[in-house]
């Protein structure tokens, strides 16, 4: 049985993760010769090339604690990145933050048109759901079935969707700490979480015994927010690939404006270790995850 081989470091994991994906959607995106070509060219500008491709790193780092099969992993991380992918593309949009570029190139309203990029979200929306549903993915339909659930639940209203609905509201509305806790957790940290329990789920960890995972991910979600939040006041647009400063500009409350620069790199630091303590059960397979929530404060995109 394949599995997957502990990387070298965590630079290494990331290039070849990277790399598996574009993979992954290279083969799942042919386009085709017919009236559908630039929506499939579409999907292409925005799934393969650049992106941090945390999502899929996290499934594949988890897996590998239950020695689950490489291809089961890939196909698991391709679907948790349909729907991250698809998310960008829609946020992009005029209607919602009207954004010209991400990951470095133009997003897909401008690179093509707005109807086009709506249905190149809809698309990748659909297909993760394909992806899980497929005996390939796993030979047991409840292992499926779980995974889609679980998945479904992480973009829908309480999870991704409804962070994005709170935080369209935050341009009318102030909203406090716990508020803004909320709606990272749902917007960003959902699909983070969905990521370490799909790797316990192709792992057949019983759901009482994923506590500690997924103490993990709620941390790193959140200490990833807060490093984004940091990135959009100091970062460089051109390594970020994208627009900076706009919550501020738009008077959007973030964990930075809450608490102040210091307390907030202070409390992502807190939540990293935190997070790191939840993997104390484990040994040196939880390594990687351990090198990622380090790589959460460090990045600079």
């Amino acid at each position: 049985m394949a599995t997957i081989a502990p990387p070298v470091s965590l630079n290494a994991a990331l290039r070849e993760i990277s790399a598996e994906m574009d993979r992954q959607f290279d083969a799942l995106l042919p386009v085709p010769g017919d009236p559908r070509a630039n929506l499939y060219r579409a999907m292409r500008h925005a799934a393969i090339g650049g992106g941090k491709r945390l999502r899929p790193l996290l499934v594949f780092a988890t897996a590998r604690l239950f020695n689950v099969q490489r291809t089961r992993a890939a196909r698991a991380a391709l679907a948790i990145e349909c729907i991250h992918v698809y998310s960008l593309i829609h946020d992009d949009l005029p209607a919602m933050d009207d954004d010209d570029m991400r990951r470095g190139k133009p997003t897909v309203h401008k690179a093509y048109d707005e109807a086009t990029a709506i249905l190149a979200g809809d698309c990748l929306h659909a297909l993760a759901f394909e992806i899980l549903a497929h005996e390939a993915t796993h030979p047991d339909s409840h292992v499926r079935i779980e995974l889609i659930a679980d998945l479904a639940h992480a973009s829908g209203p309480s999870g991704m969707a409804g962070g994005q609905a709170m935080d369209l509201e935050a341009e009318e509305t102030s909203f406090d700490l716990n508020t803004v806790t909320r709606l990272q957790a749902m917007k960003t940290g959902a699909l983070i979480a969905c990521s370490v329990e799909a790797g316990a789920i192709l792992g057949r960890l019983p759901a009482d015994q994923r506590t500690s995972l997924r103490g993990f991910a709620r941390d790193i979600g959140l200490a990833f927010q807060i490093a984004d939040d940091i990135l959009d006041v100091e970062g460089d647009e051109a390594a970020v690939g994208k627009a900076l400063r706009k919550d501020g500009e738009a008077g959007k409350e973030t964990f930075l404006s809450l608490l102040g620069l210091d307390r907030a790199r202070e409390q992502a630091r807190l939540l990293v270790e935190q997070s790191i303590e939840h993997l104390r059960d484990f040994g040196h397979e939880a390594d990687l995850l351990r090198a990622i929530a380090r790589y959460v404060l460090e990045r600079d995109r």
